[in-house]
């Protein structure tokens, strides 16, 4: 039999399945039709030359590379003999199917897969580098110009001369419509015959002709043996705002540009339609965002991890991303915080949190826009962002669509642990041990149809049998995802990912985008994996043990059942047999280990990898709790043992019981280290995960301004008012425990002053008076000097 058409299936005969190799039922030419990769990830812009491992070539072979079942590009032999695929230019991210043809493209029989990664996400090694790209974004603008320059790695393109390609991206048609699509088109070349020293400096220039209106692009570095634009092994830039090539209006006037570019995006915006509504709500502190792993990941564009280097966040020094975009308009949501750990808003600053209309890292099933990963974000949310705020200073138009959301919404997740000799603390905050031998349930919600189950195994000492298990695989499901599993790795001290029985490699990437789940493993020793419910299940590795938290969400309440119990707030039933039982006595061991056995998994249900003769025996022909163990249930109470010391230096404090268990019952002062550690990380965990109150954003009074942007439970805001202006209202306001701001509204207005203004009228008015008065008397008093001069020259003239 052969594995030609058949990779992933298990033949009467031997098998092509992922786990043939380890179990040694391989069909003789697996290698040669079920291929791997090296590397097995590129950019998502293409460009990537990778070897097909183990499959044999000829120099006739003509190669056709084929990416999701539609994209064809050519392969190619080398000196070798080796099959060479170049990857091509994708609309999405995450596994893509592989298919390989030597024969031209008639019959594609070799099959693989290649994952396409987020240029933002894709380590600085396999891109080329803008030096200052700051710089490069600002070009043209006033006090910006010089050289530019880029770099990258010479061994990306095996090449002695290159060509500085430029490339555009835009999205054409009406939005949220069938005729809506993104494109990359090549424009033009910088330069040609470039030596491949790795780095090239020019000076720039307005675009020739239409060219100098695409506004979003990217550069490639590719092979001068090759016609421009070809899909050819290359290393290609981030996408960025192509401000260096421009047309002359904006190097002209750069401000006046940018305006016109705001006001149009500011009508185009008005007419689409609102996405806010459906996003989720930021968490309300640093603590809660960076411990909301299911919904909540770092966003590399504001990392406090790598310096905070926060361009489009100034005052911030960590972002988060919601990782699930909006489900009817694919939005995003990001939030910042600064260094007090408060949510910055744009109301305060230009450096706040705004949502996206396209979510960053796109959404499945990609594409086609919003959901194009990168760049239709970068269409709609951050080119609008440098018309209207740093190529210009208009930022309320661009901040009255995208205004930050509070966290008045936000519900913090529940969490649960197992850690140790299995120790668990379930939803609800109840702690117990339980140490069966077998494969179990840990967590199971029909309602949102997420599985989470673990395995155990016996504790090995090399001197004698040790009656105690711990946990060593955990392997998860929500709805139709990949099922991933994780598990101690035997070879090293880290831990081994599956996805769908197959190994996981994370030595080139960190975060792999999967079928209806994410992945991220920043180190090998920890794990977290992210389903659309938003459920996270972080699984870390301390020591010879694992440590496995669950993160769910209020909409899980009342939905879940297993070893870490019922979430719905109410502890007493929490310890629930399979059987709707309740466990009567939390502190009697037997009980508890009745429980325990009752949620071990069933046959048909499993999702772990049986890829060895041990797991095989061990769990998957056996009963899933395996009956015949029976461990210690108490700590054995004997002053003579020599581990009592180390027991009493490690463990202390709240949770010392499962730490002095692992200790003197697990023999091993490791691994009671480590669950004390795994204890305290949990408790921190729920400090972090906290309600808080928020009482929402308070403005500053017209003619005004206020002191504080900080606006949850106790925190004050003052207010006071510019000159000329008089206070109405509280001076100062706390935010209390209800949700509400004491006080009351504050307003500033003129001062009044009636009384002045009266009592001037009235002495105005009096003076008035006087005046006439007086000018009437000295009429009256005129006319009778002239009567009596009238007089006396009458009576004179008589005599």
């Amino acid at each position: 039999e052969t594995c030609e058409q058949n990779c992933g299936k298990k033949l009467d005969s031997c098998s092509c399945h992922p786990t043939c190799g380890s179990l040694g039922s391989c069909c003789s030419d697996y290698k040669e039709y079920c291929v791997n990769t090296s590397p097995y990830s590129g950019s998502i812009l293409g460009g990537t030359d990778f070897v097909v491992l183990d499959a044999n070539f000829n120099k006739s072979s003509d190669i056709v590379c084929r990416f999701d079942n539609k994209t064809n590009t050519v392969g190619y032999v080398d000196g070798d003999g080796r099959g060479h695929c170049i990857s091509p230019l994708l609309y999405e991210t995450g596994w893509v199917s592989l298919q390989i043809s030597s024969d031209s493209g008639i019959t594609f029989n070799r099959a693989g897969s290649w994952l396409s990664v987020h240029t933002g996400k894709l380590a600085s090694r396999f891109k080329a580098i803008l030096v200052n790209s700051t710089k490069w974004q600002y070009y043209g603008t006033p006090n910006v110009g010089g050289n530019l320059q880029m770099t990258w790695n010479t061994t990306l393109v095996n090449a002695e001369k290159v060509n500085i390609e430029v490339w555009g991206y835009k999205e054409t048609g009406e939005p949220y419509s069938e005729s809506w699509q993104g494109e990359w088109r090549y424009l033009y070349s910088l330069t040609k015959d470039h030596p491949n020293s790795g780095s090239f400096t020019f000076l720039p220039k307005i675009a020739e002709g239409d060219f100098s209106r695409w506004e979003l692009g990217a550069l490639r570095v590719s092979s001068s043996n090759y016609t421009d634009g070809m899909n050819v092994q290359a290393a290609w830039s981030e996408d960025h705002a192509l401000a260096w090539h421009l047309e002359e209006s904006f190097r002209q006037n750069s401000t006046g540009w940018a305006l016109d570019k705001c006001l149009a995006w500011d009508k185009l915006e008005n007419e689409l339609p609102n996405f806010l509504a459906e996003i989720i709500d930021c968490p309300c502190t640093l603590a809660q965002a960076r411990a909301d792993t299911g919904r909540f990941h770092t966003d590399y564009g504001c990392d406090i991890e790598k310096g905070s280097v926060c361009t489009y966040h100034p005052g911030s020094v960590h972002c988060v991303r919601a990782i699930q975009a909006s489900p009817k308009y694919a939005a995003g949501q990001q939030c910042c915080y600064d260094s007090t750990g408060a949510q910055v808003l744009t109301a305060d600053s230009i450096g706040g949190s705004t949502p996206d209309r396209a979510h960053d890292w796109g959404s499945p099933p990609f594409k086609k826009p919003p959901r194009i990963p990168g760049q239709s974000h970068w269409v709609y949310d951050v080119l609008s962002f440098y018309y209207c705020c740093l190529w210009s200073d208009n930022c309320y138009h661009y901040f009255k669509h995208r205004p930050s959301s509070d966290c008045r919404r936000y519900q913090s997740p529940s969490s649960a642990v197992v850690f140790g000799d299995p120790h668990f603390i379930t939803f609800d905050d109840v702690s117990y041990s339980f140490n069966g031998k077998g494969e179990y349930t840990l967590v199971r919600s029909e309602e949102k149809q997420l599985t989470v189950q673990g395995r155990t195994e016996p504790v090995k000492d090399s001197e004698k049998t040790i009656n105690a298990t711990k946990l060593t695989a955990v392997a998860m499901r929500e709805g139709s995802s990949d099922i991933i599993e994780v598990r101690l790795d035997s070879r090293n001290d880290g831990l081994e990912l599956l996805r769908n029985q197959q190994t996981l490699s994370f030595a080139e990437q960190t975060w792999m985008d999967l079928h209806s789940v994410f992945v991220f493993s920043p180190i090998p020793t920890n794990v977290t994996v992210m389903f659309p419910s938003g459920a996270g299940v972080e699984v870390r590795r301390r020591g010879e043990t694992m440590t496995t938290t669950v993160l769910l969400p209020e909409e899980f309440k009342n939905s879940t059942v297993g070893l870490l119990g019922k979430m719905n707030g109410d502890a007493r039933d929490d310890l629930t047999l399979s059987n709707g039982e309740l466990v009567q006595n939390h502190s009697n061991p037997e009980e508890l280990f009745s429980f325990g056995a009752s949620w071990a998994v069933e046959n048909t249900s499993a999702l772990f990898t049986y890829d060895s003769e041990y797991l095989l025996n061990t769990y998957c022909f056996v009963p899933r709790h395996d009956p015949n163990f029976m461990p210690v249930f108490s700590v054995p109470e004997n002053p003579d043992d020599p581990l009592n010391t180390q027991a009493a230096e490690i463990c202390t404090g709240e949770g010392s019981q499962f730490c002095r268990y692992d200790i003197l019952v697990g023999r091993s002062p490791l691994i009671g280290n480590a669950t004390r550690v795994s204890f305290q990380s949990h408790v921190s965990l729920v400090d972090d995960l906290k309600p808080v109150i928020s009482c929402g954003w308070l403005p500053p009074p017209a003619n005004g301004k206020k002191q504080g942007t900080t606006y949850l439970q106790w925190a004050k805001v003052k207010f006071s008012c510019n000159d000329g202006y008089k206070l109405s209202g509280s001076e100062e306001r706390t935010c209390q425990s209800n949700g509400k701001w004491s006080g009351e509204d504050a307003s500033c207005s003129v001062p009044s002053n009636i009384t002045g203004i009266v009592a001037g009228s009235v002495i105005g008015a009096l003076t008035l008076i006087v005046i006439i008065t007086a000018i009437i008397l000295h009429s009256r008093k005129q006319k009778r000097k002239s009567s009596d001069s009238d007089e006396e020259r009458s009576n004179t003239s008589k005599l």
